[in-house]
């Protein structure tokens, strides 16, 4: 008999054997206002109710402001589901959400140097 493991259900040659939406219940639109650069951080609060073992994962990841896109990376999710698992962590109270501080000054040269210098290297 195999061990049981604590992460998602995987399969070597298959990859996930848990279809993503699942994850969500289905549902595919955040009930949070999020993109993939905003940053989401844990209140340190207890979460009232259920988590399924995505939602402890995300919240594990969110200790230091974080983006949704790392998250979704980490997690090996689709954007739009990570979107709403997130959205959940936010209705119960366990996550905050901030733009990134490059929205307020969006034409921030360093920023817009180190976007063209990863360009640059992928070339």
């Amino acid at each position: 008999m195999a061990p049981p493991h604590d992460g998602p259900w995987l399969d070597d040659a298959a990859g996930r054997l848990i279809r993503p939406y699942t994850v969500s219940g289905g549902r595919t639109e955040p009930t949070a206002q999020l993109d993939l650069l905003t940053q989401v951080l844990a209140t340190g609060g207890t979460p009232l109710g259920y988590l399924g073992p995505e939602h402890t994962e995300a919240l594990g990841l969110c200790a230091a402001p974080i983006s949704v896109a790392e998250i979704a990376a980490q997690l090996k999710l689709p954007a739009v589901v990570t979107k709403v698992l997130l959205s959940d962590l936010v209705d119960c109270g366990v996550l905050t959400l901030r733009a990134p501080d490059f929205y307020h000054n969006p034409t921030d040269r360093s920023l817009l140097e180190a976007v063209l210098d990863g360009l640059r290297r992928q070339l």
